[in-house]
């Protein structure tokens, strides 16, 4: 049987072989080279990213010719201001007769998939130098943390629970799923997962002995993520619910119960399959626009909002690094710097050079 994963990564490699094939046929010579060491989404990324950066080749450097026609020579002709001017042409583009243009965190991006594929041919000796190297990547300025205030996970839950709908149809639509969505809703801000995390569960990763159940990180390793009983008890009532549907027939149950003789998945769509991201994307903002009309909330800003509350608790980014699945530390300094400010404020009281000072 196909977990959610494996059907996930086998979907991504596909993709990606579509978009390559159209590739010079050097290009192929990359992607099986980093194969080992990245993820297949890691390398559909890749294949997005040079697809815009050869489609500009061929439209201002190698004029003439199709992308699959150009040449590793036509690389080697290339100077660092190419790629600078590669750079600037992304902040507004055509491609496919589509308009669209890129903020400097996503010109970051490019660039680095660009860097990463010269990269590759400099080490196997196939180019003299590594020209992007020369590029500085574009400077990115960090936003602000943005999260749920205590108070408003209360209003985001309570809303879940028994809150009024703007329309009707969105009522009808939530007396089915609210048992769900709380559970659902109750896990992300209790553990602070990933929404690949979360919509890759199976009922089968919870273990109530222990409170823990067992996600699959990026990369495919695993681990196990502790939780409260007040996650417990959101994901045993969502649990005995669905059971329940599938003993009295309900017309979700039934489809529920034919999904569980292929696959075990925890969170079901009203279709009675495993939920997918963007559902679970757009459930999260549905109720996050009601209680918090002004903040974009999404899965990851209720990871942000766990991640905030775990470091004001521990005043340890080694602890939340951990948690949140963090391989780099810096990665996560940089989303709770900010916080850390206030921490050295509140320790710097505490420092008294005399006794008798009060």
């Amino acid at each position: 049987m196909k977990d959610f994963f494996q059907h996930r990564d086998e979907t991504n490699t596909e993709k990606m072989r579509q978009i390559i094939s159209n590739f010079p046929s050097f290009a192929m010579e990359f992607f099986v080279g980093i194969a080992t060491r990245t993820s297949p989404l890691t390398r559909l990324n890749y294949a997005y990213d040079l697809r815009i950066f050869f489609d500009y080749l061929t439209k201002y450097r190698c004029k003439g010719v199709t992308i699959a026609e150009i040449a590793l020579d036509d690389l080697k002709n290339l100077s660092a201001f190419d790629i600078e001017a590669y750079l600037e042409y992304l902040s507004s583009y055509t491609f496919e007769g589509k308009k669209s243009s890129c903020n400097d965190r996503a010109k970051e991006r490019k660039l680095s998939s660009v860097r990463s594929f010269f990269r590759y041919f400099y080490k196997k000796e196939k180019l003299k130098e590594n020209i992007t190297a020369k590029v500085d990547m574009p400077k990115i300025h960090n936003k602000s943390i943005v999260r749920l205030e205590v108070d408003e996970v209360v209003k985001l839950l309570n809303q879940v629970e028994g809150g009024e709908m703007p329309t009707p149809q969105q009522r009808v639509y939530h007396d089915l799923t609210k048992i769900r969505d709380k559970a659902m809703l109750t896990l992300f801000l209790g553990t602070g997962m990933r929404i690949s995390e979360c919509v890759g569960l199976n009922q089968s990763d919870i273990d109530f002995t222990l409170n823990g159940l067992t996600v699959t990180r990026k990369g495919g390793d695993k681990t196990i993520l502790y939780f409260s009983e007040e996650v417990a008890n959101a994901l045993r009532e969502y649990i005995d619910w669905i059971q329940e549907q599938i003993v009295s027939k309900t017309k979700w149950g039934m489809k529920i119960a034919n999904t569980q003789k292929t696959s075990d998945p925890l969170f079901f769509s009203v279709q009675g399959k495993r939920i997918s991201v963007r559902a679970v994307q757009d459930l999260v903002e549905k109720y996050a626009k009601i209680i918090s009309p002004l903040k974009k909330i999404s899965p990851h800003k209720l990871r942000s909002t766990y991640g905030t509350s775990l470091y004001h608790e521990t005043q340890d980014i080694y602890v939340v690094a951990d948690v949140l699945g963090h391989k780099d530390v810096n990665t996560t300094k940089k989303h709770y710097a900010a916080m850390s400010d206030e921490i050295r404020r509140n320790a710097a009281s505490k420092v008294k050079l005399r006794d008798d000072v009060d």
